[in-house]
């Protein structure tokens, strides 16, 4: 019985061609785009999930309280001290492990040379806690003694060709060796971070790298990510509920002004599986991916799989005349209507087997141009496993039914005398059904377009809004130790070229992040007043303002002239607002003390965005390190003309090669740093663009259908209306105008819709567009316009048939 039912299915198949080849189109596009979103998902869902005691791994967060008690910072990071203590005080810890990021940092092997931007000290029990494959070394002893250093085999690769690794020295920063204690294979790209090479902690003890002291009692550098590996289903709540009672016994209240720390500060725990999506501090390993986006995603794929079906449905139904005497044929002969439900549902199944084939063959060729628009290294092995395969397996069926349930039940209901006699004629009921299904198709594809227009739109806004400062030709290097002693000379050299306008130094540049906060007081005679706000601050010199264009609206810039500005301030007009002054003029001379240093403010700055449009301009203030201070510099900015831009950077790189020799030459240009900002919001604007083409694509093919099924139904009476004196253009008139009022029907459906969704999307940028009312009939227009050329290509034809051929029966 079910092979002669596969058998009636496939010749069904075979002699419909056009139908069920658009069928068979419309299902493997949607699947191949459901494939290939299940695969972005499954790898979104899988970070760190590789690491055998991943459900037991949890990392220390740090968040730092206003006096309000509101959050002013959220860090992925810790102090190094709290390691210690806290295996200490929490006996249940198996084993703790910490990481520091080495930040951008000269190596070189004779002659070879790069900055390692995945440079990381490792205690040396990273191994217990982490699953990380050793191809070469022991990984109980490779990180144990002080400058030592692990690499993975692509960078062992890139310093030591194919000569052996082991036990050879590189060095670091043109100051000190480590030796190759040991090869590890790289962390795979689905794990939160990517150390291309790990040093030994135990480094850090050194006085020259950062010093014992410092790890024992330094409270203020929280640059520490620390992992615990805890027992299976510890209680981790109540390990939390116990850490403002541990801060408070182990860090000086003399810090907090005799309060207790936890009023100010709190340690919680993440756990390793929930970093990747649910994790959004202030400073993270690399840049983490978002729970939002999987939902918006998989919301996405469900739309245009329900878009496919919708396409099958109206599709068969279409073509319902062409069978309608197969139908009542087989009635007369006692098929029952099980039975031919039963057939009908054969043929959907077996068609959606057919597309889910070659969805996954097209899934092979698209995964790179996934990869491409998503910057992510996704394989198509991420689907291979049983819990995506068995419900694969099961999804033709499950899809193949719920596409044709109503066509079968549409179809078997056909009255044999009716079908036979050729009088035939759909019920007013199913074509109401399958213009709802239309409607649904086209509302999804229109709240599709405005998503991605206001996404562009917004992007467009952040990359021309005026910064109030100016990041055009700007390029930033690394401020290195070896420029502390001679950088007035190296300046001047670079400055002898025209091409090159100025020269600065800061601890941080624009578009990075402002995390730097040192306390902030205003002065009373003696008497100190704290704010119950952060100031975030930023060492520079002399030359920063200038170098960026930054306007000052009262007061003067750092300047030689004055032997004590090293102990003075500029800040900017938020930081007034702050601190409560009346205006920017009336802020300078104002006595004011910012952690240790005690001075005056000379100078106010205009507002600007030293970070991305995320955030609001916060309060900032700058401060100009005395000589002997140089190390607050991280950063060094050279301001260039546009014109020879290659001859000028290739000046600059020779410059910098005389002063600094051994550390190679590395830049960036800051509009483009900039531009990174926002890569997140670009790839997944172009990901929506992308697949609304493809929703709205599919939903023609359903408008298609429907519109030959009713061109089919009234071929009679476009016959009698062209007899009558009707022209083409009234006919084809009368035939769109039905359609387009359903997409004008779907437009106001999706209207409100789309807007709740953008709102809310755009509550994530501090400074935003506004969603104008042009959005919204731009993206109807271009629907309505699409439907109106696919309608017409059938009602043109129709309006140009001989009715001689309609009406030859009558």
């Amino acid at each position: 019985m079910i092979r002669n039912y596969l058998k009636v299915a496939w010749r069904n198949l075979v002699k419909y061609k056009l139908i069920s080849g658009i069928n068979l189109f419309g299902l493997t596009v949607g699947m191949a785009c459901c494939l290939l979103i299940l695969a972005y998902i499954s790898n979104e869902l899988s970070f760190d999930r590789y690491n055998v005691n991943a459900n037991r791994i949890y990392r220390v967060t740090r968040d730092f309280n206003n006096q309000n008690g509101s959050i002013s910072l959220r860090l992925s990071t810790i102090s190094p001290p709290f390691g210690p203590y806290l295996t200490n005080d929490f006996p249940d810890i198996e084993k703790m492990t910490r990481l520091l990021d080495y930040g951008t940092t000269p190596f070189r092997y004779e002659e070879k040379m790069f900055n390692e931007t995945h440079a990381f000290f490792a205690d040396e029990n990273l191994f217990d806690v982490f699953t990380v494959k050793v191809l070469k070394g022991d990984p109980k002893r490779a990180l144990a003694d002080p400058f030592s250093v692990m690499l993975t085999e692509e960078t062992a690769k890139k310093y030591f060709g194919n000569d052996e690794p082991m036990n050879k020295m590189i060095r670091c920063n043109n100051k000190v060796n480590f030796k190759v204690t040991g090869i590890y294979q790289a962390f795979p790209s689905n794990a939160h971070m990517h150390p291309s090479m790990l040093l030994s902690f135990s480094t850090l003890r050194d006085s020259t790298i950062y010093g014992e002291e410092n790890l024992r009692t330094n409270w203020g550098n929280n640059s520490f990510f620390t992992f615990l590996l805890l027992p299976e289903h510890y209680p981790v709540r109540t390990m939390i509920d116990r850490f403002p009672a541990f801060l408070d016994k182990h860090m000086d209240h003399r810090d907090f002004n005799g309060q207790d720390p936890s009023k100010f500060t709190s340690l919680g725990l993440q756990k390793l599986t929930d970093i990747h999506l649910y994790s959004h501090t202030d400073y993270e390993a690399e840049e983490n991916g978002d729970i939002g986006r999987v939902y918006i995603f998989a919301a996405i794929a469900l739309f245009i799989l329900l878009i496919a079906c919708i396409n099958y449905m109206n599709l068969s139904t279409a073509r319902s005349a062409l069978r309608a005497r197969e139908i009542g044929i087989r009635k007369v002969i006692g098929a029952e209507r099980k039975e031919l439900i039963f057939q009908f549902l054969t043929e959907s199944v077996l068609l959606t087997w057919l597309a889910i084939i070659l969805a996954a063959v097209l899934l092979y060729f698209l995964i790179p141009f996934l990869n491409r628009i998503s910057d992510e290294h996704i394989s198509g092995n991420i689907l291979v496993k049983w819990q995506i395969l068995v419900p694969l397996a099961l999804a033709p069926f499950a899809i193949g039914i719920l596409a044709g349930i109503y066509p079968s039940l549409f179809l078997s209901s056909f009255q044999p005398v009716k079908t036979l006699k050729g009088i035939f004629k759909a019920g007013g009921s199913n074509i109401s059904f399958r213009k709802v299904l239309v409607v649904t198709q086209f509302a999804v594809s229109i709240i599709l377009i405005i998503c991605t227009l206001i996404v562009f739109r917004q992007l467009r806004y952040m990359q021309e809004k005026s910064l109030g400062l100016d990041k055009e030709h700007v390029i930033t290097m690394l401020y290195n130790t070896a420029l502390y002693d001679k950088y007035d000379a190296f300046r001047n050299e670079l400055l002898q070229n025209q091409a090159v306008r100025d020269a600065a130094r800061s601890s941080r540049i624009p578009s990075g992040r402002l995390l730097d906060d040192m306390g902030a007081f205003t002065l009373s005679g003696d008497s100190l007043k704290p704010l119950n706000t952060d100031i975030k601050y930023v060492a520079t010199d002399y030359d920063f303002v200038p170098s960026f264009g930054i306007h000052m609206v009262a007061g003067r810039n750092f300047s030689h002239a004055f032997g004590l500005d090293t102990s003075n301030f500029l800040i900017n007009e938020a930081a007034v607002k702050t601190i409560g002054w009346k205006s920017p003029q009336a802020a300078i001379g104002k006595d004011f003390k910012y952690g240790n240093a005690k001075g005056h403010v000379i100078g106010v700055m205009g507002d600007f965005h030293f970070e991305s449009l995320h955030q609001q301009i916060v309060p900032m203030i700058f401060l100009l390190p005395s000589p002997s201070q140089s190390g607050f510099y991280n950063n060094l900015t050279v301001k260039i003309s546009g014109g020879n831009m290659p001859s000028t950077l290739a000046f600059i790189e020779s410059t910098w090669r005389k002063f600094v020799p051994g550390i190679p030459f590395q830049y960036n240009f800051l509009d483009e740093q900039f531009d990174n900002l926002y890569r997140s919001e670009q790839r997944q604007g172009t990901i929506i663009m992308t697949f609304a083409c493809i929703a709205i694509f599919i939903a023609c093919l359903g408008l298609f259908g429907l519109s030959a099924f009713a061109i089919t139904q009234r071929i009679k009476e476009i016959g009698i209306r062209k007899v009558l004196g009707a022209s083409v253009s009234q006919i084809v008139t009368l035939i769109s105008s039905d359609f387009l009022r359903l997409v004008l029907i779907a437009a106001l459906i999706a209207f409100p819709i789309a807007w709740f969704a953008m709102h809310n999307w755009l509550k994530d940028f501090a400074y935003r567009i506004s969603i104008g009312l042009w959005v919204f009939l731009a993206a109807g227009f271009l629907a309505t316009l699409v439907a109106l050329i696919t309608i017409s290509l059938q009602a043109i034809r129709a309006a140009l048939a001989n009715p001689v051929e309609s009406l030859r029966t009558e």
